[in-house]
C-alpha cells in the first residue's frame, strides 16, 4: 500500500479521492464542461465538481446515458447545478453543434476537461504536447488562461475491456490490483485537483499525476514537436467538410 501512502509537495497521493483533494472548496459561479462524463471517471468528476457548487454540463455523445448519470446526481445532491449536452467528439460537425449551442445558453466556460478512453501511447503524447502549445499560445497573447494535461492512473473502470493485456492478467490484477490500480474515486482526484484547487491557479503547460506536478517524456516536452502537431491538427480540421 506504499505506492498510494506517499504525499507529493500538494500534500495529496496516489490515494487519494476526487473528494478530498476538493475539500473546502467552493465552486459556486463556476461553470464547466466535462466531456466523457457518462461513465467512469468522467461520471464522478462531474459528481463531485456539482458537489463543490460547479454548474457541470456533461457533454456527451449518449444522452440517455448521460440523463440517468444527470439524474442520479440529482437525487444524491438535490442541490447539484448539472445539465446533459450531446457531444460527439468524432465528428466536427457535432463539435460546432456543441459549441453554439452552448454559447446560446449564455452561460460562461471556466473550467474545460477532456476526458477520452485514448488515453495511451500516441494519444496520451498527443494529448500532453497539444496542452502545452495551448499554453504556451495563451501565454504569449497575454489571455488569462491556463491550460495543463494529467494523468488519472490506471483505473479499475470499462476501460479495462478494451484491453487485452489487462484481461490477460485478471488473475494478477485480483491479486495485487489494489496496491496498483485507483478506484474511480481516487482516478477523478486529479482532474479534480488541477480544475479547482487554489494551488493551481495560475499555472499552466505542467503536466500532472497523483494530484501533484510531475516530470514528463522527453517527447512531451518537446517544443517543436508541440508546435508541428498544432498545425498539423488546424490543417485537417480546415480541410475537413463541416458537416463532418
Amino acid at each position: 500500500m506504499w505506492l498510494f501512502s506517499r504525499k507529493g509537495a500538494s500534500g495529496f497521493s496516489a490515494s487519494s479521492t476526487a473528494e478530498e483533494v476538493t475539500q473546502g472548496i467552493d465552486g459556486t459561479g463556476l461553470t464547466a464542461v466535462v466531456t466523457g462524463a457518462s461513465s467512469g471517471i468522467g461520471t464522478e468528476t462531474a459528481r463531485v465538481l456539482a458537489l463543490r457548487g460547479v454548474h457541470v454540463v456533461m457533454a456527451v455523445k449518449n444522452m440517455t446515458a448521460g440523463r440517468e448519470v444527470k439524474d442520479t446526481i440529482a437525487k444524491r445532491n438535490p442541490n447539484a447545478k448539472i445539465d446533459a449536452m450531446e457531444l460527439d467528439l468524432s465528428s466536427l460537425a457535432s463539435v460546432r453543434k456543441f459549441a453554439a449551442d452552448f454559447i446560446s445558453s449564455g452561460l460562461p466556460l471556466n473550467i474545460l476537461m477532456y476526458n477520452s478512453l485514448s488515453a495511451y501511447g500516441q494519444s496520451k503524447l498527443a494529448n500532453v504536447l497539444h496542452a502545452k502549445d495551448l499554453a504556451r499560445r495563451l501565454k504569449e497573447d497575454e489571455v488569462a488562461i491556463t491550460a495543463n494535461s494529467l494523468h488519472p492512473g490506471a483505473i479499475a473502470t470499462n476501460l479495462f475491456r478494451h484491453s487485452n493485456l489487462i484481461n490477460g492478467l485478471v488473475g494478477l490484477v485480483g491479486l495485487v490490483g489494489k496496491y496498483v490500480i485507483k478506484n474511480v474515486e481516487q482516478g477523478a482526484a486529479t482532474t479534480c485537483y488541477v480544475a479547482l484547487h487554489p494551488q493551481i491557479t495560475g499555472k499552466t503547460g505542467l503536466y500532472f499525476a497523483d494530484s501533484n506536478v510531475a516530470e514528463t517524456s522527453l517527447q512531451a516536452n518537446d517544443n517543436a514537436l508541440a508546435r508541428k502537431l498544432w498545425d498539423f491538427t488546424f490543417t485537417l480540421i480546415n480541410n475537413c467538410p463541416n458537416n463532418t
